[in-house]
């Protein structure tokens, strides 16, 4: 019987896991792991962060580290492909419960499925995250709004510049 290939959703699982391993020591943990292209023009890309943020020295230890364990393990089969480890920046995606309990008190973006209140796009301050995964966010202006995670499209944390 031949091995099957690895498809891309089982590639980025086991990447993942190699970062969040990898990482551990230093808590860094992966925030968005992305695999495209085709052929030698295939690149796995790596956002990673930590609390108090990662250093271009974090990112080349985790870029190491995890090149190590995919060459062992052969987890990317076949052509070259090209590894960029990086922080997610001061915009970050957030995604996870975890992204959103850990960045209560700041500003973000949020773009919704559905309206809440007419509207799909809030900025404002996230309030709260419950285990329930409800979403308070205090806009500049006007009354908090409330909002599940699953209504959530896309969502970032919004810099002051």
């Amino acid at each position: 019987m031949a091995a099957t290939k690895p498809v891309k959703a089982d590639i980025i699982e086991r990447v993942t896991q190699i970062v969040e391993h990898s990482g551990r020591p230093e808590g860094i943990e992966p925030v968005e792991v992305s695999f495209a292209g085709s052929g030698s023009q295939r690149l796995l890309r790596i956002y990673i962060d930590k609390p108090g943020g990662v250093t271009h020295g974090d990112c080349e230890a985790i870029s190491r580290r995890v090149s190590d364990v995919l060459d062992a393990e052969d987890v990317i089969p076949g052509a070259s492909y090209t590894l960029e480890v990086s922080s997610p920046g001061v915009e970050r995606k957030l995604g996870k419960p975890a992204d959103f309990a850990r960045y209560t008190g700041q500003k973000i973006r949020v773009v919704l499925r559905e309206p809440v209140e007419s509207r799909t796009l809030w900025d404002g301050v996230l309030t709260s995250f419950s285990e329930d995964h409800t979403i308070t966010l205090t806009p500049a202006q006007g009354e908090p709004v409330q909002f599940q995670l699953d209504q959530v499209s896309r969502a970032n944390l919004k810099f002051e510049w």
